[in-house]
């Protein structure tokens, strides 16, 4: 009986990974998934699909509730959220930075619930302190995303009427 081995065939060459940019409407600034995991510590914990699936929805999200205020500033003429006057930090149109905020919270809050599981170890679930944590971290980065859709349109974060 006799052994012949054969040299394995070279690996075919893995799929190219997506983009790491989730295209937007073309008004409205593209999202750098690298830049949101920075902005947000997002670890590898969080896979590119899952990340890319959660900025999508945030971005649908947003887009929706500024979708009057844009069609006002396209009425006005102006082609993109870039071309809005406004202030400035960082060289950067202070309406992206919000705009790109209020996505980056939406997303976040969306990965916080679906990876609460995920955090919530054996030994965390009888610290009620990290429990709280994780009870009130989606609420929170929800309440910065309204908080930075009302600077873009020019309202408060505060609303009181009366009964």
């Amino acid at each position: 009986m006799s052994f012949i081995a054969f040299e394995p065939s070279p690996p075919s060459s893995p799929p190219a990974p997506a983009a790491a940019v989730v295209e937007n409407d073309g008004w409205y600034v593209d999202i750098q998934l690298s830049q949101m995991r920075d902005a947000e510590r997002l670890d590898g914990t969080v896979t590119e699909v899952r990340l890319r699936q959660a900025v999508v929805a945030a971005i649908l999200h947003v887009n929706n509730e500024l979708r009057d205020w844009k069609l006002e500033q396209i009425a006005a003429g102006y082609t993109s959220l870039a071309a809005v006057p406004a202030d400035r930090v960082d060289r950067e149109s202070v309406l992206i930075a919000h705009y790109r905020r209020a996505v980056y919270c939406w997303a976040k809050a969306d990965l916080t619930e679906r990876y609460r599981d995920f955090d919530s170890t054996a030994s965390s679930l009888n610290d009620k302190k990290t429990m709280d944590v994780l009870d009130d971290a989606p609420s929170d980065q929800r309440r910065n995303a309204h908080w930075a859709i009302t600077n873009i349109i020019g309202r408060s974060h505060m609303t009181v009427e009366l009964i």
